[in-house]
């Protein structure tokens, strides 16, 4: 007995050996491995001041040329940046540059008016920040004027003069990025014609960062840019989606939190949430990524916010898996641009995870948004009752007529989704699947009549009923609209008894059928 105690201690001395040591072999392999990493990333890094040492003469000259006096600063010239993002970043601070000196630096005359020095200043700054590559660009001159902006961009017709007072000092900034689009009352090669900003704009979102213009009217201008440090190496928040994992740059992202049912608001079958004032759209992430998914999302939901500047979304995902640093794998040429992807990387176990490309995601998002295809974030009973549900699109230009039939019908157990005119009504039955349509006759873009010939000539589409409600009692539009396929014509009095409800019976018959 005591022998076999004897070498059950023996074995056990020699396992806690052999874990020490392997334990140890651990440690060593992860510090010569991360040691690796910093120095093959080390040899790609090179100093700030190797890509802007022609910038000092080229801001003498221009101002020379102008007529002006302007002083470069240069901060932060041992900053390190890799190779890629230095070679990428010489056109756009040079466009940025050379529209400060243009439109921003005044002349010594107007600034010493002004109570300014004769003598404008430009600094260029660049520094590590929160894991990222962060570089300002900032003077003295006299700014943009957010009235004079909001003017320039309903003249231009980009905006209505309605919207454009509703928008708030960041939504208007965007503007000056838009290609063509200058404030100046006219324009030059040396600012680019109009096209300088976008093109630090486009170069900005093609390495996955960020660019953000400040006016301080009569004080100046600051552009400050957020780069990733590298394109080869990222960091990334991973998510589980549909039960697979995903990768989201983190400097893509805008927010991450956690919602309850209660937080979640719907208009005009869109869902919003509120975040600082602020409402924002909820859509699945699975529906966006086109995966399928069985489960049901439980409180408190995951939610990822992400935007490209101009339109905010939350993004319902499976749960958070945490932080990691990704190595970008570039997808294999022959498949194309894979939408909604950037690139793959492998984990520690040898297992993928795609990479998700922020601003594909977020256009497509919009396409979502305008075709109607949604599918809301349900509890269990309300997913069981939306399988047993009948499905009817609305499609009518006009909001209180909207919600009257969508209150109507979903007072009766069907499932109502809405459509503002005969386009999006068009984009919707294509992509979803309805049991019914209902329609208005005059709407902008494409109006009912146009609309049910669509269905009714598309061999898909064909066998959906369509019923066309009309505020106008027409002899000749109730004739048109029977000769295009509708089965029912009716006049928006019918609100008013059970006229419509019979028909919607009659085509498709009760909810509970």
């Amino acid at each position: 007995m005591s022998e076999l105690i004897y070498k059950e201690r023996e074995c056990r001395a020699i396992l806690n050996d052999r874990l020490n040591a392997l334990e140890q072999f651990s440690y060593r392999s992860f510090n010569l491995s991360d040691r690796l990493y910093r120095e093959v990333i080390g040899t790609h890094m090179r100093p700030f001041e190797e890509g802007v040492s022609s910038f000092p003469r080229m801001v003498r000259d221009l101002a020379r040329q102008l007529k002006k006096r302007v002083k470069l600063e240069i901060i932060g010239k041992l900053t390190m940046v890799t190779r890629d993002i230095l070679r990428k970043l010489e056109a756009p601070l040079t466009q940025i540059l050379r529209n400060s000196i243009d439109h921003g630096i005044e002349f010594p005359d107007e600034r010493v008016a002004k109570g300014k020095p004769p003598e404008g200043t430009i600094h260029l700054e660049a520094t590590h920040r929160f894991g990222m590559l962060s570089i300002t660009i900032s003077d003295d001159g006299k700014g943009i004027i957010l009235d004079n902006l909001r003017e320039s961009i309903v003249t231009k017709g980009l905006v209505t003069e309605e919207m454009s007072q509703q928008l708030n000092e960041a939504e208007l900034m965007e503007f000056i990025f838009l290609p063509n689009f200058s404030t100046a009352n006219q324009v030059t090669e040396i600012s680019g014609r109009g096209v300088g900003l976008n093109i630090a704009k486009t170069m900005v979102q093609e390495v996955g960062g960020n660019l953000q213009a400040i006016s301080k009217p009569g004080q100046g201008m600051n552009f400050h840019f957020q780069l990733p440090l590298t394109l080869s190496v990222i960091r990334t928040l991973l998510v589980e989606i549909a039960g697979e994992p995903y990768a989201f740059p983190l400097s893509r992202i805008d927010q991450i939190l956690t919602l309850n049912f209660d937080d979640i608001h719907s208009v005009e079958n869109r869902q919003y949430f509120s975040l600082n004032n602020q409402n924002i759209g909820l859509v699945r992430a699975e529906q966006v990524l086109e995966l399928t998914s069985n489960s049901t999302p439980t409180e408190p939901l995951s939610v990822i916010v992400v935007s490209d500047q101009t339109n905010r979304y939350g993004l319902v995902i499976d749960r958070f898996l945490g932080e990691k640093s990704l190595v970008v794998r570039p997808l294999d040429p022959r498949l194309g641009k894979v939408q909604d992807i950037t690139g793959a990387a492998l984990l520690e176990d040898g297992s993928p995870i795609l990479i998700i490309d922020v601003l594909d995601l977020v256009r497509s998002l919009d396409k979502i948004l305008a075709n109607i295809s949604i599918n809301h974030v349900k509890t269990k009973e309300e997913t069981a009752w939306h399988q047993s549900s009948k499905h009817i699109l609305v499609v009518d230009d006009s909001i209180t007529v909207r919600e009257m039939e969508r209150k109507l019908l979903e007072n009766k157990g069907y499932k109502v989704d809405i459509a503002v005119d005969g386009m999006e009504g068009w984009n919707a039955v294509r992509v979803g699947h309805y049991d019914l349509v209902i329609s208005d006759i005059d709407m902008p873009r494409m109006n009912g009549i146009k609309l049910v010939h669509n269905i009714k000539s598309s061999p898909q589409l064909k066998s959906i009923p369509v019923i066309i409600v009309s505020y106008k009692d027409r002899e000749e539009d109730r004739l048109q609209g029977l000769e295009v396929g509708a089965d029912y014509y009716l006049t928006k009095s019918s609100f008013h008894d059970d006229t419509l409800i019979n028909a919607v019976i009659d085509l498709i018959g009760k909810n509970d059928d």
